[in-house]
C-alpha cells in the first residue's frame, strides 16, 4: 500500500548551482540545506538534491513512492522483475529509503517514514 508519490530525489553534481536553480523555480528556500542534501517543501511535494546521487547509481530524477512497509514493497517489486539499485538504508531519524530499477530501465524510489 502506498500514500502516493510525494518525493522526487535530483541527483546533481554542484549543489549551490542546483539550490540556486530550484530556489528560482519554487520560489523558496530550502528547509533543509546540508552537504549531503537540499530539501525544498511545494505544492505538497518533496524535491530533493542529492550530490552523492550519481555516484550511487542514480542517472536521473527519482520518484520516490511513499509506503508503509518498504521491505514488502520492495521484495514485490523484485518478484515482479524489477532490480535493486539501492537497498533499504536509514537516512536518519527512521526514515528508510531503497531504490530500484524496472525492466525497462526506469528508476522507483521507495520512502518509509518511522511513523508508517
Amino acid at each position: 500500500m502506498t500514500a502516493g508519490l510525494q518525493t522526487i530525489v535530483y541527483p546533481v553534481k554542484d549543489l549551490e548551482k542546483a539550490k540556486s536553480l530550484f530556489s528560482a523555480l519554487l520560489g523558496v528556500e530550502p528547509h533543509t540545506d546540508q552537504p549531503y542534501y537540499a530539501g525544498f517543501r511545494y505544492a505538497g511535494q518533496e524535491i530533493g538534491l542529492d550530490p552523492n546521487g550519481h555516484a550511487q547509481g542514480l542517472t536521473g530524477p527519482v520518484p520516490f513512492w511513499h509506503v508503509a512497509d518498504i521491505r514488502a514493497t520492495l521484495a514485490a517489486l523484485l518478484a515482479a522483475g524489477a532490480e535493486t539499485l539501492q537497498d533499504v538504508r536509514d537516512v536518519g531519524a527512521g526514515r528508510l529509503i531503497a531504490s530500484v530499477q524496472d525492466p525497462d530501465g526506469n528508476l522507483v524510489g521507495l520512502l518509509q517514514d518511522p511513523t508508517a
